[in-house]
């Protein structure tokens, strides 16, 4: 698409001429001023508050989204800018050169520049305008009963749920920094309730889509007169306005100066923290004045230096609900375990650990550190077992083999790290097979042995690292468990016997 710069707006030109350009082109964007008495469309305003989209994504005619931006409620915005000579890609903030790539386009007429990164969004090229609202946000009515959750909060849960409703309503940078199974959705709870009561629009915003999935039940059951939109690719809710979202951090591409307030969930979670198109949605997506919380049982080395030198804000929930410690990994020698699995074997402390759950009937998640080597071990144990399954990311049948363990149709699971974060299962052990791995960081190994001991009905669980050699981020990780049981026991928060259980005192 190619526009003409007419006094104080753009003009569309279906053709090449010269005195038309590409928007890439045009230095500044005009924006015509609000005309308060136009009929604005409320469908319009209620699929682009907030957004940054294209015109693809918009199922109205491109005459009426003209009169529109003559008129002041709608904005035009580069789809790709340059800094100097190289561009960068307005949506994503893509500025390596070698993921753009060019065409010759044919609503331009010229080579036409896109950005690859975030293909998946549909093409930004340099002749695409960004569309955004610039009239008023749609109207949400919130009830007078906006909360129906009724539970009770440990001490720890009140004390961070309190920084979070001041966070939110004073619009400060907090750090939740929990322990698994703290009941870190539960901490949020009066947070929401405040942004909600006070009209602001909140997102929870999480890197993995599972854990959409599993919160959205959750947030509908807390706030069940509250309109919720839950996003990941082929969401249904992919233009629904509400004011509480729940979003995959993918999604928050799609968002400009949207949300009064994000809460960012494992923040230390593959893919957000190695792809910075993500970090930079995120900061695209909230308000120039707004609230970010931050929620992680894992910050990385940076932020936990930045916490204890007074850097950054932040408060621990060191405890779980339930008052019993964190289960602390043991750590078992195993040898060479991957040369015996190319003889069809796994080690026989391994296989051991294995039939004492199978015997006492015991669930068990056995943590791989790779896809081929975890689907050799599969055909090694299911002779001891029919009920027993592997899952990875690509798995078509991911989901079904999760909930037959929620189901307890199945006794073992052996996974990738997928699993490592976002689900629970009441009564499991866990087991991490070459632990010395690389892909088992300090974070993934934390996160692991938090798949256990999280029910008050089950809160002992086994861990087992299953090495052939101890790393750095096996005693990192174990470090920070017991650092967090000895705070946990220090500030009140857990149960003397259980605190003696793990032979601290």
């Amino acid at each position: 698409m190619r526009f003409l710069v007419n006094s104080n707006h753009l003009l569309p030109e279906r053709c090449l001429s010269g005195n038309s350009s590409r928007i890439s082109q045009i230095p500044i964007i005009p924006q015509p001023l609000l005309n308060y008495k136009f009929p604005f469309n409320p469908k319009l305003q209620l699929l682009l508050a907030g957004k940054q989209i294209l015109l693809d994504d918009i199922p109205f005619p491109f005459d009426e989204i003209q009169s529109h931006y003559e008129n002041g409620y709608i904005t035009y915005r580069k789809g790709i800018e340059y800094q100097g000579k190289l561009p960068v890609c307005v949506r994503c903030g893509n500025k390596d050169p070698q993921q753009f790539g060019s065409f010759m386009c044919a609503r331009c007429g010229e080579q036409c520049l896109y950005c690859r990164h975030c293909i998946m969004m549909g093409r930004i090229s340099e002749c695409t305008p960004l569309i955004g609202w610039n009239g008023s946000e749609p109207v949400t009515e919130v009830p007078d009963k906006i909360m129906g959750w009724s539970g009770t909060l440990s001490k720890g849960q009140q004390e961070a749920s309190d920084l979070v409703v001041e966070a939110i309503l004073q619009n400060k940078e907090w750090l939740i920094w929990a322990v698994c199974g703290a009941g870190k959705t539960e901490v949020l709870f009066a947070g929401i309730e405040a942004a909600l009561s006070a009209k602001k629009r909140i997102c929870i915003a999480t890197p993995r889509t599972d854990v959409v999935l599993e919160l959205f039940p959750r947030l509908k059951a807390a706030f069940p007169a509250i309109d919720i939109a839950a996003l990941y690719g082929g969401s249904e809710d992919r233009h629904v306005y509400a004011p509480l979202t729940i979003a995959t951090t993918h999604q928050l591409l799609r968002f400009y100066h949207a949300f009064d307030a994000i809460i960012l969930d494992e923040v230390d979670a593959f893919p957000y923290t190695v792809e910075e198109s993500l970090q930079y949605a995120a900061i695209q997506a909230r308000k120039p004045v707004s609230a970010m919380i931050y929620l992680t049982a894992t910050p990385n080395q940076k932020w936990q230096r930045e916490c204890r030198s007074g850097q950054r804000n932040f408060t621990t929930i060191p405890a779980r609900f339930h008052r019993h410690s964190l289960p602390v990994p043991q750590f078992k020698w195993c040898g060479n375990w991957q040369k015996l699995l190319y003889k069809d074997k796994l080690p026989p402390n391994v296989i051991q650990w294995v039939k004492s759950r199978l015997d006492s009937g015991k669930q068990a998640l056995l943590f791989f550190p790779h896809i081929p080597m975890m689907e050799k071990a599969l055909a090694i144990l299911r002779p001891l077992t029919p009920n027993i399954e592997a899952v990875h990311a690509e798995d078509p049948e991911r989901k079904e083999k999760v909930q037959k363990m929620r189901s307890k149709e199945l006794k073992l699971l052996l996974t990738t790290t997928i699993l490592e974060r976002g689900v629970t299962f009441p009564n499991i052990d866990v087991a991490v097979i070459g632990a010395e791995d690389i892909i088992f960081t300090e974070s993934a190994l934390v996160q692991i042995a938090g798949r256990a001991g999280r029910s008050k009905d089950y809160p002992d669980g086994v861990v087992t690292f299953f090495h052939y050699g101890k790393t750095e981020e096996m005693l990192k990780a174990r470090r920070q468990i017991l650092m967090m049981n000895r705070e946990g026991f220090k500030v009140g928060l857990l149960d003397r016997e259980s605190f003696k259980k793990e032979g601290r005192i």
